[in-house]
């Protein structure tokens, strides 16, 4: 296991160097730059500009010196926000992000294999139709639609919670409730139905049959047995879904107005801030390899089949 975990480690390096070498071509081989705007400025200011920030050299000399900045731990200078760097704007806004989508990825583990289980449990009853008709709801509703349908509800209609806003709002921890359930929806759908179908075959295992032979009871046989079972394929999808719920919640922080992290990689992608873009690129990608490192490290030792040298 620690060979296996020196190893993965290790590749994160390259995976991560294609990663930012992609990113950073993509974004300068298209149209357009970072000083374009809709009034041209003059010829002789542009080119300062570009000299100041070394736009105009070789595509291949911008990759050396952004590669070894990058590797020195700094993001570069925003060719936009002027008062700060990348660095700053990264992780001024990140916390916010990470803390709407743990809370986000937490409601929809909790609820949806709560939800999944009882499917299951009572198959064809029900329960099973009304979990599963929730699930089609979540996969079906994208957020920018959910969010403002609860925004009405909760907020307008009822007055339990506020529109919008974030912890530092006077109305503190409520204004994390509707984002988070929000951004929870698609995820709880689609958990909800993999417990479900998860459960439902390790249920008609030859190892559970036995045990329900045997007398044991029914609380037992699900939760010290069936449940082990039940959470790989589950595990396995928490890896990419965390990072998904991270840059999923763009939509949302507009949508709520949460200082995140989603606020900079939309106005840096229509600003054309390329180090900026770069910058969010690459903690995306920073979460989404560890996020599947640990889920393969956590999948080993749930199921004792799998073994790593």
């Amino acid at each position: 296991m620690t060979k296996y975990i020196i190893r993965r480690l290790l590749g994160v390096i390259p995976t991560l160097l294609v990663i930012i070498t992609i990113s950073f071509f993509i974004v300068r081989v298209a149209p357009g730059g970072p000083f374009d705007g809709e009034r041209a400025l003059p010829e002789v200011v542009k080119r300062n500009i570009e000299a100041k920030y070394h736009i105009n050299d070789p595509l291949l000399v911008q990759y050396g010196r952004y590669m070894f900045d990058v590797l020195r731990g700094d993001l570069g200078p925003s060719y936009r926000y002027k008062d700060h760097d990348v660095n700053f704007y990264i992780f001024e806004s990140l916390p916010n992000s990470m803390v709407l989508g743990v809370i986000a990825i937490s409601i929809s583990v909790i609820f949806g294999i709560l939800s999944g289980m009882l499917a299951a449990i009572h198959q064809n009853s029900w329960i099973d139709y009304l979990s599963m008709a929730l699930a089609v709801v979540g996969i079906s509703v994208p957020l920018f639609v959910i969010g403002p349908v609860l925004q009405y509800v909760f907020a307008m209609k009822l007055g339990w919670l506020p529109t919008s806003g974030w912890f530092s709002t006077g109305d503190g921890w409520k204004t994390v409730i509707l984002p988070a359930l929000t951004l929870a929806f698609a995820d709880f759908a689609t958990i909800a139905r993999l417990t479900r179908s998860s459960m439902l075959e390790t249920l008609r295992s030859d190892y559970i049959r036995t045990a329900k032979a045997k007398g044991m009871k029914s609380s037992s046989i699900i939760f010290k047995h069936a449940m082990k079972g039940t959470m790989l394929p589950i595990v396995s999808y928490l890896g990419p879904a965390f990072a998904g719920i991270i840059t999923g919640s763009v939509v949302v922080e507009q949508v709520f107005r949460i200082p995140g992290l989603g606020k900079f990689f939309v106005q840096s992608s229509f600003n054309r801030d390329y180090t900026l873009i770069v910058g969010v690129v690459i903690v995306y990608s920073v979460i989404l390899v560890i996020m599947n490192f640990l889920v393969d490290i956590v999948y080993s030792l749930l199921d004792p089949r799998i073994t790593y040298t």
